[in-house]
């Protein structure tokens, strides 16, 4: 049974930093590739990025530059990390894997970026 568990979320001000980090049980990053999505107040899920079995990384173009995606494979542990962030950014922030076929979802953390 492979279990996600988003921590690291919180309220921010503008121009602000905040590192969120994806544990996982019941599976190894370091094998599958690790999606970050967001879902802000009455907006549709989105992706966020996605970083690679070989920790090759992809953004969406409204947060290139200011967010990104690693890995600590000897932790087992994923980061999102977001730098200038946005009062648009605020959201919950959720990590997702493809494992053999089926995709498991955390239960998010909520990120607020507010004055």
């Amino acid at each position: 049974q492979v279990q996600l568990v988003e921590s690291g979320g919180g309220l921010v001000q503008p121009g602000g930093s905040l590192r969120l980090s994806c544990a996982a049980s019941g599976m190894i990053f370091s094998t599958y590739a690790t999606e970050w999505h967001r879902q802000a107040p009455g907006k549709q899920r989105e992706l966020v990025g996605i970083i690679s079995s070989g920790g090759s990384t992809h953004y969406t173009n409204s947060v290139k530059g200011r967010f990104t995606i690693s890995k600590d494979n000897a932790k087992n542990l994923v980061y999102l990390q977001m730098n200038s962030l946005k009062p648009e950014d605020t959201a919950v922030y959720y990590c997702k894997v493809l494992f053999r076929g089926t995709d498991y979802w955390g239960k998010g953390t909520l990120v607020t970026v507010s004055s």
